[in-house]
């Protein structure tokens, strides 16, 4: 069995996220293997995976805020909001203003109420919204609230197609909540300027703590990946535990106590709000803990023979 650890991955362009979690359970030899959330096809970048007991940390990892890179074409929507769906509006852009588009863009910034793109992997009765649009049924989605925590404007193109169309295509970086459909902020983006709007490119580039720069690049390929070493690449659950959470050292008495579910002194850490890695000495993980009034309770445990060996 593969030992266990957090995967950067950063996925090329027309694979889906369920591609790149295949391919790592053909490359690590193991068939466990989680995501902390996924990417269109169409877009590339950053994928979280764990591979064996560190997908119980992914849970903690999907609620991260995010950053993007993207780019928006405004004077024209699309029936998924994004480059591979069908035009289903174009409107000449030629008129407008670079403070106008600012000013509706900064609108976005700060708590909002979104109505993600019908195309989304939201589960309606049951089944994902992209399949029931596929299958021809009309989706309406319930608006959520996201919190954006920036918009910041790149470049601006004005660019003209070869039936003389006028667009203006828009370079944007976004720090949001997870949850937040970039696709969706193309498409109201193009709606408040009157003339439609849909997403052109779209790059993951941060999910919290973690970087695309520290990924592995997946090749486009089918089995351009082959050869490649991933368990070299993976994080040790105790290196990405203390990226996250706070850490309370273990003595070994200690850790038989998790093991077993007893509660052990919280010592410094009286008072703190949200989970805490229970490491070993070694530099193992053996499980992440809350606060109980003075003491730690576990959350969740790790595989402990090494440490208790």
């Amino acid at each position: 069995m593969t030992e266990s650890g957090i995967l950067l991955v950063d996925k090329p362009q027309g694979i889906t996220s369920h591609d790149a979690v295949a391919r790592t359970r053909k490359l690590a030899g193991t068939r466990k293997v989680g995501h902390a959330g996924t990417l269109d096809p169409m877009a590339t970048g950053l994928l979280v995976l764990g591979i064996n007991s560190s997908t119980r940390l992914l849970t903690f990892v999907v609620g991260l805020e995010k950053e993007y890179f993207a780019t928006v074409r405004l004077g024209q929507a699309t029936d998924t909001d994004d480059a591979d769906g069908e035009a289903i509006a174009t409107t000449d852009a030629a008129h407008l203003v670079d403070a106008d588009i600012a000013a509706q863009l900064a609108a976005f910034v700060g708590e909002i109420s979104q109505v993600p793109s019908s195309v989304s992997a939201i589960r309606v009765d049951g089944k994902r919204a992209y399949d029931l649009v596929r299958a021809g049924e009309q989706v309406e989605l319930a608006p959520r609230t996201v919190t954006i925590g920036a918009i910041d404007i790149l470049d601006t193109r004005r660019v003209t197609d070869d039936a003389g169309r006028s667009f203006v295509d828009l370079d944007i970086r976004v720090s949001c909540s997870s949850g937040t459909y970039i696709r969706a902020i193309a498409r109201d983006l193009g709606d408040a300027l009157h003339v439609g709007g849909h997403l052109t490119s779209l790059r993951r580039s941060k999910i919290g703590p973690f970087s695309v720069d520290d990924a592995v690049v997946f090749s486009p390929q089918r089995d351009g990946d082959a050869g490649l070493d991933v368990v070299a690449r993976m994080a040790p659950p105790a290196d990405i535990a203390r990226i996250m959470f706070p850490v309370r050292e273990l003595a070994e008495s200690e850790i038989i106590d998790l093991v077993h579910g007893k509660r052990i002194p919280a010592g410094e850490l009286v008072g703190h709000d949200g989970p805490i890695a229970a490491i070993s000495e070694a530099g193992i993980l053996v499980g992440l803990v809350e606060t109980a009034g003075s003491r730690l309770k576990p959350i969740v445990n790790f595989p402990t023979d090494e440490v208790l060996a």
